[in-house]
This record gives C-alpha cells, sequence and structure tokens, in this order.
C-alpha cells in the first residue's frame, strides 16, 4: 500500500464522477401519490422501527425535490445517485403504469441536467410493491421477471436522457436482513431458506439488465462489499476453524453475488445446508448463471467496514459469528451506529477485488460510503461534524491508493446527502451532508458539506475534467451524453 499520500493531494482519473445519493423510500415521503410497499407494512406493525416512525413522509422530498436539486448543485456535485420507487411507478409491482409517478422522476431528472448533474438512477432499494411480497416476494422467481418489465416503462420514459443505470442495491443486505433475519422488511426469518431470495435478485438484474441493454444504456450492480477477517490467526485449532468461518462468511456475503457475475458460477454454499448440499438446489434452473453471468458492464461497491468473523458457538445455526471488530482490533473508532471506522479496509476490499478476479473484474463505483453521527444545530444554526469529515477524508485517501495501484474506480457518491429514514433505525441515524429537521423539513447544511464541496473543487481542472462525458473502456458499454428533454 502507497503511503497514503499524507499531506498531499490524492489524484483521480479524468471524468471521475463525484457526487452523493439517496434512496426514493428514505427521503421521498409523498406515500399518498404511490402504492404501498413492504416497508410502508414492516413500519405498520409495534416494534419494527426503534423509534416507531415511517417513511410516509421522510424527508418531503417528492414536494421539495427543487429546493434538494439545488443543493446539490451548490454542492459542486457532477453525478446524483437516486432510487426510483417501484410502487411509484407501478403500485402493484405489475399491470397499471402510474404515469404521475413517472412524470416525477421526469421533473427530476430535468432538473438535475439543468443543473450540470448526471442522474444515476437505481431501480430498486429495498420498496418492492407490497402486493408482489403478497406472492411471494424475493422468494417468487416470477419477481424477476416483474422487475424486467418495471425496468422497462422506466426506461423507455427516462432512458432517452440517463445513461448510467443501476438495477439493485445491496442484494446481500436485503435477502439476510429482510429474508434471513427478520429485521428489515418484510420481515421473515427463514435463516439459510432465504438465500434463493438472493438468486432471485440477481436473475432479476439479468433480466432488466438485458432490457437496458437493449436500450444502449450502462448497467450497474450495487452490494455491500466487506473485508473479512479471521478472529484468530496462528496454526492452533481455534485459529483455523475461525479462518473456515471467515470463508464461509465470506461466500455468503461478498462471492455469492460476484461469482455469477464475473465467474458464471457460484461459490461452495454447503456451509449453509445441513445436509452439505447447496441451499440454492432447485432454486437455480438450466440457463439461470449463463443469463447472469457478464450481466454487470460495472460495479457498484457500497463500504463501510471490514468485518471480523469466528468460528460458531455450539448451536448458533450458522457457519460463523460475528463478533465485534474491536475484538481484534482495540481501539478502533466508531461512529453512532458502532460501525468499525477503518478507512484501510476500503483499499484492502479494492485490491482485493482485483487480486480474486483478475482481468474479469469491470469498472468499479463507491456507490455508498459515509458515517452516522449524533448531529444537531447549536445556537447558531451550525452544524459542526468534525468526524464525518475525518471520515471522508481518510476513505477519499484510502480510495485514492487503491487508484494508484491500479484498481480501476470511476467515480465516488457519499452516502448520503441528507439525513433520513434510516429503516429499521428510523430518525435516529443520521448519515447526512445535509441535517433535517424532520419536525419542519427544514435543511442544514452541515460542516461536512462545506468539507466535501471544497474537495470536489480541488479536483476540478486537475484529475476531474470533463465529467458528464461518460468515459469508458471496452469493458463498460459506451454512456451516450444525456441530453435534458423539454417538458410540455
Amino acid at each position: 500500500m502507497q503511503a497514503g499520500v499524507p499531506g498531499g493531494v490524492p489524484v483521480f482519473p479524468p471524468g471521475f464522477l463525484w457526487g452523493v445519493a439517496t434512496s426514493a423510500h428514505q427521503v421521498e415521503g409523498g406515500a399518498d401519490a404511490r402504492g404501498r410497499s413492504v416497508w410502508d407494512a414492516f413500519a405498520a406493525e409495534p416494534g419494527r422501527i426503534r423509534d416507531g416512525a415511517t417513511g410516509a413522509v421522510a424527508c418531503d422530498h417528492y414536494h421539495r425535490c427543487d429546493e434538494d436539486t439545488e443543493l446539490l448543485r451548490a454542492l459542486g456535485v457532477s453525478a446524483y445517485r437516486l432510487s426510483l420507487s417501484w410502487p411509484r411507478i407501478q403500485p402493484d409491482g405489475r399491470g397499471r403504469i402510474d404515469a404521475a409517478g413517472l412524470d416525477f422522476y421526469d421533473r427530476l431528472v430535468d432538473g438535475l441536467l439543468a443543473a450540470g448533474i448526471e442522474p444515476v438512477p437505481t431501480l430498486y432499494h429495498w420498496d418492492l410493491p407490497l402486493a408482489l411480497e403478497e406472492q411471494g416476494g424475493w422468494l417468487a422467481r416470477e419477481t424477476a421477471d416483474r422487475f424486467a418489465d418495471y425496468a422497462q416503462a422506466a426506461v423507455d420514459r427516462l432512458g432517452d436522457r440517463v445513461g448510467r443505470w443501476i438495477t439493485l442495491n445491496e442484494p446481500f443486505v436485503h435477502m439476510a436482513f429482510g429474508y434471513a433475519f427478520g429485521v428489515h422488511a418484510p420481515g421473515k426469518a427463514l435463516m439459510t431458506g432465504a438465500l434463493p431470495a438472493g438468486h432471485h435478485q440477481l436473475l432479476a438484474h439479468a433480466r432488466a439488465a438485458a432490457v437496458l441493454r437493449e436500450a444502449g444504456r450502462t448497467v450497474l450492480l450495487t452490494n455491500n462489499l466487506t473485508p473479512v477477517e479471521p478472529l484468530r490467526e496462528g496454526e492452533d485449532a481455534g485459529a483455523d476453524a475461525d479462518r473456515e468461518a471467515a470463508r464461509a462468511y465470506d461466500a455468503l456475503h461478498n462471492r455469492m453475488f460476484l461469482d455469477p457475475l464475473l465467474l458464471g458460477e457460484y461459490p461452495d454454499l454447503g456451509a449453509y445446508s445441513p445436509t452439505g448440499r447447496s441451499p440454492l438446489d432447485g432454486a437455480v434452473l438450466p440457463g439461470d448463471l449463463d443469463e447472469i453471468h457478464g450481466s454487470a458492464d460495472a460495479l457498484g461497491v457500497n463500504y463501510y467496514n471490514p468485518t471480523v468473523v469466528a468460528a460458531p458457538e455450539p448451536g448458533d445455526g450458522l457457519p460463523f459469528a460475528l463478533p465485534p471488530y474491536t475484538d481484534r482490533h482495540p481501539g478502533t473508532p466508531t461512529t453512532a451506529f458502532g460501525w468499525p471506522v477503518v478507512p484501510r479496509g476500503l483499499y484492502d476490499l479494492l485490491t482485493g477485488l482485483r487480486r480474486r478476479y483478475g482481468d474479469r473484474l469491470p469498472p468499479l463505483y463507491i456507490t455508498e460510503n459515509g458515517c452516522s453521527r449524533d448531529d444537531a444545530p447549536d445556537a447558531s444554526g451550525r452544524v459542526a461534524d468534525p468526524e464525518r469529515c475525518a471520515y471522508m477524508e481518510g476513505h477519499l485517501r484510502a480510495l485514492a491508493d487503491a487508484v494508484a495501484d491500479g484498481v480501476d474506480v470511476r467515480g465516488y457518491f457519499a452516502w448520503s446527502l441528507m439525513d433520513n429514514f434510516e429503516w429499521a433505525e428510523g430518525y435516529t441515524q443520521r448519515f447526512g451532508l445535509v441535517h433535517v429537521d424532520f419536525d419542519t423539513g427544514r435543511r442544514t447544511p452541515k460542516d461536512s458539506y462545506a468539507w466535501y464541496r471544497a474537495w470536489i473543487e480541488g479536483r476540478r481542472g486537475s484529475d476531474s475534467t470533463d465529467t458528464h462525458s461518460g468515459t469508458h473502456t471496452e469493458t463498460e458499454q459506451s454512456n451516450p451524453t444525456p441530453t435534458r428533454r423539454n417538458q410540455p
């Protein structure tokens, strides 16, 4: 690893995208103007959300998108990763398309382009139409076909101006938290029986990718990835057991969603079946892996922290345990969420992906990276968040090291533009560069907003020129420069 260019100016390639990210259910609100999603039903169940809140209003972005676009323009970003709400566009997940829902995204896309910002939409960020969940959700193979239909409706309306599309956000987390452990919507606790929901999401990605590529668009899949290390090292049996647990966890968290895309096969998942057979037996049909293999032109990487893994205790039911990172690395600072702050983990992750997949690894984009802090305006109205500024600088310098060492990374999207509905944590965790008063909707840029603006400005004219060109190699499809479409 290089020296981290302490005090120096990190260099990024020409055309590098500097952005921020949000998701529809976390910021939009406007629940009365869309269909119900699994998160509406989940949040209505007592005890599911830490503060009893819902995403019905959230940041009211649905009504305040012009104000938020101005925040983006003033921040100086070249791209904005948003997500489209499937139930806003197709309330039942099949059949009727709601023209008013597409009208909202039409206006938002036009406003972003007018501000000089490239929209990078994610088709699915966990808000499955409730009607589809009632028919099996991601445990049902048919959901993959419904997703392709939805992708067609979205690209038909927006594809003339949007060149880069992300199909899914974090299929691992959605599978694990929503279907295995039940702590996210739809709230199922199936343990290893949840793995078919992961395969069906990959199949949905592949079928949506075919639709997007037919329209000449560039396709990304975004996942939460983590470097994995065993708790104990050495030659004794305990260390061997920890290493085996780490391999099993890496296969589930990282390789289950990368190997099919890049290698055309699943890793060995036998550790997740009492019989030793793959828990995907019966879910993966002939031809599925042919569809999935090579179906992403680039990968989105969401990075927050590394993971330490230990051998499970007897009766745990899974082949791994997840002790705190500080059990192996005492003194590591943590975010308000309790997640360890380890900038070097981003370097380790990216260089590790390059070693594992070699020339098969497509271009990468950091599609989420950020930290939660307990932020509030002081008496003067200022929101000081020096820890977030330090977090961003540390991770961006680690990213620069990975780029300098040959990893093809083409963009960075900070999570998040603004404080929002943080899933099962409700409004108790704040990740935003902009503080949101959830009683009034008032937006207050934090010190980290000014820090990131200065960072982006420092890159302009040197390593980040021509930010809208959509420059690609042969491994990423051409991305025609989108233009604003005049609306009647």
